[in-house]
């Protein structure tokens, strides 16, 4: 499976940006499919998740401002951001998940800056 990510920019403080996220290949909608972020000496940490029964997850420090979305025939997700906070500032990058065998895809990453 390859993940192709999109719509990272720079915005300020209050703004908001929409990520997309694109599956291709043998990409199935029994995936979970979310988007971590990742800073320079931080690690890893999930933003977002949408399992394949639509159910999703949040970092609490998201929580009421960003929203994650999925189509699963085309195999895509989105994250709506909104309310940016300077914290926001990260690499973004797009997961797949495939629990029963545990496969793992990675986006490329998508830069996300917020600016005072």
């Amino acid at each position: 499976v390859q993940l192709q990510a999109s719509g990272g920019g720079l915005v300020q403080t209050g703004g908001s940006l929409r990520l997309s996220c694109a599956a291709s290949g043998r990409a199935s909608s029994l995936a979970s499919m979310a988007w971590y972020r990742q800073t320079p000496g931080k690690e890893r940490e999930l933003v977002a998740q949408v399992d394949r029964d639509g159910s999703t997850k949040y970092a609490d420090s998201v929580k009421g401002r960003f929203t994650i979305s999925r189509d699963y025939i085309k195999n895509t997700i989105q994250l709506q951001m909104n309310s940016l906070r300077l914290e926001d500032t990260a690499v973004y990058l797009c997961n797949y998940h495939l629990t029963y065998n545990g496969y793992d895809a990675w986006g490329q990453g998508t830069q996300v800056t917020v600016s005072s």
